[in-house]
């Protein structure tokens, strides 16, 4: 097609080339799905008569070090784009710099943190001197994708939600001329819920509404601070997220299809998040601070009931949204395509294990400190501070008694005596009784950052590690050795290669790592990993990190990817807290956990 004229909004309904044109919008994150997927995922939106892709851009991930980006491999943004123009879809491209999306501080880099002054989302120059930065790194590699160059970007989101935020009047006037002033020249939106409508607009940035019930009083708030302008669900909520500890949320189908069907009968467009949830691979999961009484992490599991599953199923949303969407279409939908084959393959079991005090020569050199130092503030990756995993602070103790972590854990503490499980310190338990014994001895925990905040008006206090002092006895406690291990891939190869490695026979006492090999004789098949039996803790394969197990659910499977499986040996590492099993099981079906309605 000629391209004249992109998407507008200059009446009651979008128009593409001027003619009207309806958004029959999905969310798929690049960054939660395998990339080998990319395609497979999207073909399946694509046949569910979907005709634009929705995306976040994590700058956390393209930026992990001051300076440093990443937009290669499981990153490439730009060969996501291409893929999307290639099968016919649309773009609404959303790069935040902040996306929220249950993802670890919302996308922000943990080490605008090392600021102690940082006022994030805000004009604060520290603040917007980092954005000017990356976006000079993102916007230039999405301009060549926009609309009116050929590719399929039809519009983009001005940051994400900021009425619920709210901090900074002049804020949103400077992300929306950070995208203006670099190129970007499509139709600009702005994505909040009911309550946010009133704070979070910008003057000539086109507002679009997020919910999950129909309420007509929010179509018509909308239509009142917008008359004669297009109405958009930017975010249909499909179904919701889970948090450890509480049960998995589903959203009935036919309820979904029913507020879908209205929604479409009133002229509005819509965008689906998620279509496709995918995974929280890695340690990168966010922590809900609304709602709750106390900080609690998303699970690993992305699968958000959404209409295509975690590893990329059909469910019955799915076929219902299909049959309704049809009807918006003049020409047949394409057919699905297959559903990739899954395998429960054999158990397999704990070959040999390597404690986690023997592991610690592979990490980062340990920084000697009187007081202890947050994760952010840690004289490592180049002086970037750690952002994930987990931290171990040891110090010298000569009596037992009463540890008081005066709420500085963020966010659970593993504590040992001479290596020697003492109990777990976190939000709800801020005190532990020590052992009374002989001379000196070492008091450790092994402090881990579960996820930090991706939503609220706390996101300035995500800082992880120990936090501020503990006390034995009253007694503040000085003179620490502080371990980084945020498991990274060089780490964990590191590991794999080591000559420490011992076999099961002699009783092993975790924390540690525990090495199996799945031996595979044909071509690899998705799986799911099932730990009954173990307590907490991490999972590698082929080095790759899968994400966090953690016996109090509600999820009790880890999916694993085919494309990351390949035939012959295959290593599987689990980084575990407190207790295992000693095998490690599979299954072809997830299980999330009993089920409560949002």
């Amino acid at each position: 097609m000629s391209r004249v004229e992109g998407l507008r909004a200059n009446s009651s309904q979008f128009t593409l080339e001027r003619k009207p044109f309806r958004i029959l919008g999905g969310s798929i994150h690049y960054f939660r799905v395998p990339r080998a997927y990319w395609e497979d995922r999207l073909l399946k939106m694509k046949a569910c008569g979907l005709n634009t892709l929705t995306t976040y851009v994590p700058w956390n991930l393209h930026e992990p070090e001051r300076g440093v980006f990443n937009f290669e491999d499981e990153l490439d943004l730009e060969a996501y784009l291409r893929l999307a123009a290639s099968l016919g879809l649309w773009v609404i491209l959303r790069p935040g710099p902040y996306i929220c999306s249950e993802w670890d501080l919302g996308g922000l880099p943990s080490w605008l943190l090392r600021d102690s002054n940082m006022k994030l989302r805000t004009t604060y120059p520290g603040f917007t001197e980092a954005v000017n930065s990356f976006f000079n790194q993102l916007i230039k590699k999405v301009v060549p994708h926009q609309y009116s160059k050929g590719g399929p970007i039809i519009a983009v989101q001005v940051e994400n939600e900021y009425g619920a935020y709210a901090q900074d009047e002049e804020y949103m006037a400077f992300i929306k001329e950070a995208l203006l002033s670099r190129g970007v020249t499509e139709l600009l939106l702005t994505s909040d819920n009911k309550d946010g409508l009133k704070l979070g607009g910008v003057k000539g940035v086109l507002e679009t509404v997020n919910f999950q019930r129909l309420n007509q009083d929010d179509i018509k708030y909308l239509d009142g601070i917008q008359p004669q302008k297009p109405k958009m669900v930017m975010e249909y909520w499909t179904g919701w997220f889970d948090l450890w500890g509480e049960l998995h949320h589903v959203f009935a189908a036919e309820d979904m299809v029913a507020v879908v069907t209205e929604v479409l009968k009133l002229d509005m467009s819509i965008n689906l998040y998620m279509f496709h949830g995918g995974t929280n691979f890695g340690f990168m999961n966010g922590a809900a601070a609304v709602g709750v009484t106390l900080p609690k992490p998303m699970v690993t599991s992305y699968d958000y009931d959404a209409p295509l599953s975690e590893a990329g199923d059909y469910t019955t949303k799915y076929h219902l949204l299909r049959n309704l969407f049809s009807l918006y279409h003049t020409q047949p939908l394409p057919e699905p395509p297959s559903v990739q084959e899954r395998k429960a393959y054999q158990p397999v079991f704990i070959q040999q294990h390597l404690s986690l005090w023997d592991s610690l020569h592979f990490a980062d050199k340990p920084l000697k400190s009187e007081r202890p130092v947050n994760m952010e503030n840690l004289p490592v990756n180049n002086n970037n501070g750690q952002s994930y995993g987990y931290t171990l602070y040891e110090t010298t103790i000569t009596s037992g008694g009463n540890l008081n972590s005066e709420n500085n854990v963020r966010d659970r503490a593993v504590v040992f005596v001479d290596k020697h499980f003492i109990g777990v310190l976190d939000y709800k338990t801020q005190e532990l009784s020590l052992p009374d014994g002989k001379g000196k001895r070492t008091l450790s925990l092994l402090v881990e950052n579960c996820g930090r905040v991706n939503y609220g008006k706390t996101l300035d206090e995500q800082r992880k590690g120990l936090v501020g002092d503990i006390k034995l006895n009253k007694r503040v406690l000085r003179d620490f050795i502080i371990h980084s291990l945020s498991m990274k891939p060089g780490f964990v190869n590191r590991l794999e290669s080591s000559r420490h490695w011992t076999s099961m026979r002699q009783r092993p006492s975790p924390p540690g790592y525990f090495r199996a090999s799945l031996y595979l004789n044909s071509y690899p098949k998705d799986t799911f990993i099932k730990l009954p039996g173990w307590s907490k803790g991490v999972v590698f394969i082929n080095g790759k990190n899968l994400g966090r197990y953690w016996s109090v659910g509600p999820q009790q499977t880890l999916y694993v990817p085919g494309p990351w499986l390949h035939r012959g040996d295959n290593q599987v590492i689990v980084f575990e807290e407190q207790e295992t099993d000693g095998k490690i099981q599979f299954t072809s079906s997830p299980d999330y956990g009993m089920s409560v309605d949002v």
